[in-house]
């Protein structure tokens, strides 16, 4: 390794330590609470090292939320495996739909969102974008799995991204709205619930959309 390796690799290493640290921040304080001296000690590094790498609490703030987003890339890969490489339609779903709620019901995940949501007026464009590039791309995904399945004869439907809002809300109604008002600890799921809600979900979700002439 280059010296120019080895000081991009150590940059990279800080970089990543002062994020990791920010996030932990944010989420216990909120945005208004969390400050740059807190980072910089949680951190282990000094605040004119934070200022280095992030300019001001904004920007910092902007990086930890989207970096959240490249973590929907493997669950848009699964979803579109589980539906195009399945054979069972239901058995398909039903396996998604736990994916789903195991992927969205992790508390951290659920305290970023309520984070994202209490922060939406005063950072809109960060809200849409974390939107956009994270829970849209997956229901995109999916609508365009529908698609597929209907050309196949395994699913009815005149209206894929609306029947993909419609499994989803099925889904996570229920766990991800208990979760925002009582907190993530006090909403959480075991795991024989998360199984009766991914079956009822299915279960509902293929009686509005299931082949023609089956129930």
């Amino acid at each position: 390794m280059t010296d120019i390796d080895g000081e991009a690799s150590r940059t990279a290493r800080k970089r990543g330590q002062i994020a990791e640290a920010a996030t932990a921040v944010f989420l216990r304080n909120g945005y208004v609470g969390a400050s740059m001296d807190e980072v910089a000690a949680l951190a282990g590094v000094s605040k004119q090292t934070v200022y280095k790498h992030f300019t001001d609490k904004q920007q910092l703030f902007t990086h930890i939320v989207l970096a959240t987003t490249t973590e929907v890339d493997a669950l848009v890969k699964v979803v579109a495996a589980t539906l195009d490489e399945g054979d069972d339609p239901a058995e398909d779903l039903r396996r998604l739909a736990r994916t789903f709620l195991d992927a969205l019901l992790r508390p951290e995940v659920l305290r970023l969102r309520r984070l994202v949501i209490a922060e939406a007026d005063r950072f809109p464009e960060l809200g849409r974008a974390w939107y956009e590039n994270g829970f849209e791309r997956v229901l995109t995904t999916l609508a365009g799995c529908f698609e597929r399945l209907a050309a196949r004869g395994r699913l009815s439907l005149d209206d894929a991204a609306m029947a993909a809002h419609h499994l989803v809300g099925l889904l996570l109604w229920i766990p991800v709205n208990r979760a925002m008002f009582v907190g993530s600890e006090a909403g959480a799921v075991p795991d024989a619930d998360r199984d009766r809600l991914a079956d009822t979900a299915v279960a509902a979700f293929l009686r509005a959309y299931g082949p023609r002439g089956e129930p």
